[in-house]
């Protein structure tokens, strides 16, 4: 409501105000760690009724006391799921890290970049130190050739077999699902299933928030609404489900970041940036604040000696109000009294905020944004944000993140998939592909001289470009005496002209210049 008075004659004028609304965090409930009583107990349908029998006595147990006395009050430590189904308990709330993935660009933006770069690079096969000797044993040419189709075969079967192991999801899409609940929960299953033969027919993703570890390391209970499911761990084929009484219950392949004070479950690596994560939160939160509940007007109109009646009034604020929307250029016309010896009519329109509205706390979360970074040993490069890096930095930052993180990873999760993948063949190992360093132009010199110094055949050359092999081209290149002699000479530098040439080369091959502010500074 803004009133305005014109001759002593109060004028009301209504201005449509909307709040708008933030989003807030979500009641972060574990569905493990609810009451469990009868009535609970009673809507969980997937029980056997040998296990429902068994959780209604130790109900019995845990509420009853001598000859039908009960128990009517609220305890701490009430009888829950995690006692119930015997799994523990995580020491985060695994629901609220994964809002966290969500709410935070920098968290968002830093998972995504590791995610992209370990598993969403694709997938090689290649072939195990038994085929390489197999090969190399060939007693001929014929022979060899005739073992490397085979090879070749037996690959794009191996292929087609993993790709059809799930018809909702690729093989690199399950993994990728698969690597976000890892890097933001710390914690990552993939459900194995088997067929009735027990060959491996399904592979897949379960969403880390709805697991929990059993206390004895036997399997995996998940609980969704009224659903329980228990999984073995991968490669068991004994242990009974004790929950919902599956024949051959599923496994699971657990991944989780290792730290020292849970055995149990992994902690994702932007736990030890907490307070930047609130602090930027906040900050964003103050911004928001400032624009939804901003009361300060952009102009102020003083009229001196004179009174505009009412109409010119109410046209005055609709042409500042609505009229100007989308037309700033128009003209407005306002007339004014002449001037009398006693007064003198002035009209003024003074602007309260004309200068440009900077937002508060920039650097404060510039610094949480680089506390976030850090927390993910990932380069803002990878993130999107390359403003203020030189290209010698970017490169020793890409270097540093391929050889500590994703490489590593990758690795990591090889020999995890290695019993996986050793189930199907054993002729091949499973190998990501690693982030490149070296642009398309770098990368055809360096195979073009391991090509001519022997070190790789043409068909060895064009695997790694990704095209097929050609007839020929399984036999070392060979050179004329002078073109070898040439070789030789280039790659030694034994030629004075060679010499003087590498001596006086500049360095602009070792990178870009760094960006301004980032040299030497002077005392």
């Amino acid at each position: 409501m803004v009133t305005v008075k014109e001759a002593d004659e109060p004028v009301t004028q209504e201005i449509e105000v909307r709040v708008g609304s933030q989003i807030e965090k979500t009641d972060n409930k574990d569905p493990f760690a609810e009451k469990l009583d009868k009535d609970a107990l009673a809507k969980i349908t997937s029980l056997t009724p040998d296990a429902r029998r068994k959780l209604n006595r130790k109900l019995s147990k845990a509420y009853v006391g001598i000859d039908g006395a009960q128990s009517y009050a609220m305890e701490l430590g009430y009888y829950t799921a995690y006692s119930a189904f015997g799994v523990i308990q995580p020491t985060y709330n695994l629901d609220y890290l994964a809002q966290i993935y969500e709410l935070s660009p920098s968290n968002f933006a830093a998972i995504n970049a590791k995610v992209a770069n370990i598993v969403g690079l694709g997938y090689d096969l290649d072939p195990t130190q038994k085929v390489i000797d197999k090969l190399s044993g060939a007693s001929s040419e014929k022979k060899r050739i005739t073992i490397q189709k085979q090879v070749d075969d037996a690959e794009k079967q191996l292929i087609d077999v993993l790709e059809n192991l799930n018809f909702e999801n690729s093989f690199l899409e399950v993994l990728r699902k698969v690597w976000i609940d890892y890097e933001a929960t710390g914690n990552g299953y993939i459900e194995v299933g088997r067929t009735s033969t027990g060959k491996i027919g399904y592979f897949g993703h379960i969403a880390s928030t709805s697991m929990r570890i059993r206390t004895m390391r036997d399997g995996y209970v998940q609980m969704i609404g009224p659903y329980v499911i228990f999984f073995r761990n991968y490669g068991d084929l004994k242990t009974v489900d004790p929950v919902s009484g599956q024949p051959v219950p599923n496994e699971v392949i657990h991944i989780k970041k290792y730290t020292p004070r849970e055995t149990y479950y992994g902690i994702p690596d932007i736990v030890p940036a907490a307070k930047a994560l609130a602090g930027d939160e906040f900050a964003a939160r103050f911004n928001l604040d400032y624009f939804e509940f901003k009361a300060v007007p952009r102009y102020v109109i003083t009229l001196k000696g004179a009174t505009l009646s009412r109409r010119s009034e109410k046209e005055l604020i609709e042409f500042f109000q609505t009229n100007l929307k989308g037309k700033n250029h128009r003209t407005l016309y306002v007339p004014l009294p002449a001037d009398d010896p006693q007064s003198k009519v002035e009209f003024k329109m003074e602007p309260v905020e004309a200068g440009k509205q900077d937002a508060s706390f920039s650097q404060y979360r510039q610094a949480n944004m680089d506390e976030i970074f850090m927390a993910h040993r990932t380069p803002k490069s990878k993130a999107g944000m390359a403003g203020g890096l030189s290209l010698a930095a970017s490169k020793d930052a890409d270097k540093g993140f391929k050889e500590q993180v994703t490489r590593p990873e990758q690795s990591r999760l090889e020999t995890l998939l290695a019993p996986f993948i050793a189930e199907f063949t054993d002729m091949f190992i499973l190998k990501f592909n690693e982030l490149t360093l070296t642009d398309e132009d770098t990368q055809s010199k360096i195979i073009e001289r391991l090509v001519r110094m022997q070190v790789l055949t043409p068909n060895e050359a064009r695997a790694q470009l990704g095209y097929p092999p050609r007839e020929g081209g399984d036999a070392p290149v060979n050179l004329t005496a002078q073109k070898a002699a040439d070789q030789t000479a280039t790659a030694n530098q034994s030629r004075t002209r060679d010499q003087n040439r590498a001596a006086n080369q500049s360095d602009a091959g070792t990178g870009g210049r760094n960006a301004q502010g980032d040299g030497r500074a002077t005392p």
